[in-house]
């Protein structure tokens, strides 16, 4: 049987009334919802209808990451996880665990009957599979926990369901709902979010990205006159363009010095005011150039630009990467690492810090419910987000000790360098 922590007054009353077909915990990060809702749909596993049930997340990665931990710290050695059939064993109960990273995914529900699901973020599920998913559920008894940070108010998630959907049962949460959060870990969380971040993932509320998406970004803040120091290593970013501007950026770490991670150089090449277009191979040749004499790590690549890793291996480029390419994760990454003041870029690279400027979202999207950046002066910023997304953000980790992890961070003190941007939801390579 499961072994569950104190619950708080929020967790507690949202564990008794959660017995709606579909039960939604929403709010802040950290704030307790998973756990509770995990506790909750264990206690169905044991009490609901015998049968099969299902757990739906992004992806394959994030279920290890932010489910299977959580569920074998709660019942030990009573679930048993079987990889190759991605499906879940509790109580002798058949647990399927179903990706759903796009509207393709769907059709891995079609046909099946449920007798309870768990959806982990569902609001970063697609809308076809949460519809099918109820469908799959509407057995006598069957009942649906979600989890979910806010996100556009005009999201099918808000708009559906959260809103008048006499089937639903929700609860919002804060920061203060999570009794095991102590007031330095709320204060830490609380300075690791900026504008439209903030106002979702610590005030809980859902909230239009509107007008520029590092509006928080000042010169005499986040920017720096030189280097603070001679670098451990360095990465780089690279956005490739032909007709569009080619950019990379420098970024060296140094884990003794404030900042920890600096954005050093950076290269800008815009064809249209050239007149010129450049070939691969000259941009190969600009790339060695910018890099020389560097210690260079790694080199995270436009996962897009074929050609040019091509010509890049032909000429025996060393340590490149296909870059992550996840829009609002890595926005939302970045601007915590500038915003906590873990990352600060140098004066000389005017183009990036021109594009921090003014890079603000596509309105049109908001009536889709969608977050997205406008496709302008963008490049040397996508460069930074390839960057320091890839090489920080560690997705395959699976098992990490949050605890010691954030005992690392409050050893060097709330103005002293940080390497994490928020201990208790991600991982981190150094």
């Amino acid at each position: 049987m499961p072994i569950f922590k104190t619950f708080s007054d929020k967790q507690l009353l949202s564990f008794q009334e959660s017995n709606a077909k579909i039960n939604i915990w929403e709010g802040a990060v950290r704030s307790g919802k998973t756990y509770v809702s995990m506790a909750r749909f264990l206690d169905e596993i044991i009490h609901g209808p015998p049968g099969s049930y299902a757990i739906l997340s992004r992806t394959y990665d994030t279920f290890r990451r932010n489910i299977l931990q959580t569920l074998t710290e709660m019942i030990h050695t009573d679930a048993k996880w079987y990889a190759g059939k991605r499906e879940l064993s509790i109580w002798g109960k058949q647990i399927y665990v179903i990706g759903c990273d796009d509207e393709r995914s769907e059709a891995k529900l079609r046909g099946s009957t449920f007798c309870g699901a768990y959806v982990d973020e569902a609001s970063m599920i697609p809308e076809s599979s949460f519809k099918m998913l109820i469908s799959r559920c509407a057995m006598k008894g069957a009942r649906i926990f979600c989890t979910t940070n806010p996100d556009s108010p005009y999201h099918w998630l808000k708009k559906d369901y959260l809103e008048d959907n006499i089937d639903v049962a929700k609860w919002q949460f804060t920061l203060n709902d999570n009794p095991e959060l102590t007031q330095e870990e709320k204060d830490y969380l609380c300075r690791q979010y900026k504008g439209v971040w903030y106002q979702r993932f610590i005030e809980g509320r859902w909230v239009q990205a509107e007008g520029a998406i590092y509006d928080f970004f000042e010169m005499d803040i986040h920017a720096i006159t030189h280097p603070p120091g001679i670098a451990e290593y360095y990465i780089v970013g690279i956005d490739y363009g032909t007709t569009n501007p080619c950019a990379f950026v420098l970024i060296g770490v140094n884990r003794s010095k404030f900042p920890n991670i600096w954005v050093e150089d950076e290269y800008y090449y815009n064809s249209r005011d050239q007149q010129r277009q450049k070939t691969d191979s000259e941009y190969a040749d600009d790339l060695k150039e910018f890099i020389k004499g560097k210690n260079v790590s790694a080199i995270y690549v436009d996962p897009s630009a074929s050609s040019f890793k091509v010509e890049l291996q032909k000429q025996e480029v060393l340590n490149l990467f296909n870059a992550e390419n996840e829009v609002l994760d890595g926005i939302r990454f970045v601007s915590s690492f500038i915003g906590n003041g873990t990352l600060k870029i140098c004066r000389k690279c005017r183009n990036l810090i021109a594009e921090m400027q003014s890079y603000v979202w596509d309105s049109k999207s908001h009536k889709q419910g969608e977050d997205k950046p406008l496709k302008e002066n963008d490049h040397a910023l996508d460069a930074l987000r390839y960057c320091v997304y890839s090489h920080f953000f560690n997705k395959s980790t699976a098992k990490v000790d949050w605890d010691k992890a954030y005992r690392e961070v409050m050893k060097q003190g709330p103005e002293l360098p940080r390497f994490y941007s928020d201990p208790m939801d991600q991982a981190y390579r150094f």
